[in-house]
């Protein structure tokens, strides 16, 4: 039997733990547990000898798994689309009501604004009204604070917050350099050039032509590059992401995407391009979408797979995390990655990490090298 126990500290953390055939202990100001040191804020608790395997305390929404501190950096969240919608019905206080829990350990997150291909017509003023909900969403909370440069996203963290970052999944809205400005002064940090489909920047990975990057699309990057707007290449074919690398020189990055050579979808990525990113200095955010981590048996240690397969082709400097966690959809219900489902998953992912890389190069892949390009190109 196991036993997957929440409980608070009097006056400080939330101690979540798996113990094999263990029972919880009560927790009093008696408890035999003793404090024995504090990191940002986080107490981390000894348990007697006997107890073993993966626990983790929460606070300032950093892990701590097996005496490792740790945050996490997740470069893709679809979260703003399931806001737009429930505040649409009248909903108040979504982030916080509903999904606080589920921000296990997560430190900072790109929240990316996407609309289904039937918002086209309306899809400027779709944009901006899921821009000003997600604004209005953060404002109701204490808990999330939408950032803008990394100096604010290490001040949201310090004061334990969740640094939300404001993405664009797909340019249809960008109609002028003038809109993308107006994006930019909203908050907008990370474009991702196309969704799957052809706009007026390029085409996605399910258009049949296969066509690159328009003269607006190369405007729009030359653009990007002048205010500091991270350029994202998943979701984009691959005539067009080689376009992006011959018009720009800074870091680009695929926020949401997964190595071809493990899992032949057109939304991964070849090793070609994977090498690509990685002398540009970018970062490949490997996925949690199961139809890109293994079309017949989609699971954690398949999608390890993926980061190990990126390690060992350029490096643990080029590979962070985008997971793109859908369950709160009802379109995509029971397509996650089994043994990764959600973000209360993340604590098993990091613990097998540990065994197969060091405490540097988890940290990395968990949170510095995103940290790293955003800095370089957002500041």
């Amino acid at each position: 039997m196991h036993a997957n126990v929440v409980f608070p500290l009097p006056g400080g953390p939330v101690i979540r733990y798996t113990l094999p055939g263990i029972s919880p202990p009560s927790i009093s100001s008696s408890s035999p547990l003793t404090p024995v040191g504090i990191l940002s804020a986080t107490v981390l608790i000894v348990f007697p000898p006997c107890v073993h395997k993966s626990f983790y305390v929460l606070r300032n929404k950093t892990l701590l798994v097996n005496n490792m501190s740790i945050g996490v950096f997740d470069a893709h969240s679809d979260l703003p689309t399931y806001i737009y919608e429930e505040r649409k019905n009248g909903k108040t206080r979504v982030l916080e009501e509903k999904f606080d829990e589920f921000f296990t350990g997560i430190s900072a997150r790109v929240m990316s604004i996407w609309s289904k291909p039937d918002k086209r017509p309306i899809i400027l003023r779709y944009s901006l009204e899921a821009i000003n909900r997600l604004y209005s969403d953060v404002a109701e909370s204490q808990r999330f604070e939408i950032v803008r440069s990394i100096k604010e996203m290490e001040e949201a963290i310090k004061n334990d917050k969740v640094a939300l970052w404001l993405g664009l999944e797909g340019g249809e809205p960008i109609e002028s350099l003038d809109i993308l400005e107006i994006f930019y002064s909203l908050g907008l940090r990370v474009l991702t050039l196309t969704w799957s489909l052809r706009n007026q920047i390029g085409d996605g990975v399910f258009e049949r032509t296969n066509g690159g990057i328009t003269n607006f699309g190369a405007e729009v990057i030359g653009k990007c590059e002048e205010l500091g707007i991270l350029i994202d290449v998943s979701h984009l074919n691959e005539a067009g992401f080689w376009d992006v690398l011959d018009i720009t020189g800074f870091p680009v990055i695929a926020s949401h995407s997964n190595a071809k050579s493990l899992c032949d979808n057109p939304r991964n990525l070849t090793d070609e391009q994977i090498k690509a990113i990685a002398e540009r200095d970018g970062v490949v955010g490997i996925t949690a979408v199961a139809a890109f981590v293994d079309k017949d048996n989609p699971t954690l240690e398949k999608f390890i797979a993926h980061v190990e397969h990126v390690v060992d082709l350029v490096g643990y400097k080029h590979v962070g995390f985008g997971f793109d966690f859908v369950y709160y959809l009802p379109e995509w219900s029971g397509k996650s990655v089994v043994g990764l489902e959600n973000e209360r998953r993340i604590p098993d992912l990091i613990e097998r990490l540990k065994e197969n890389f060091s405490e540097k190069e988890v940290k990395a892949i968990a949170f510095d090298n995103f940290k790293r390009v955003f800095d370089r190109v957002v500041g």
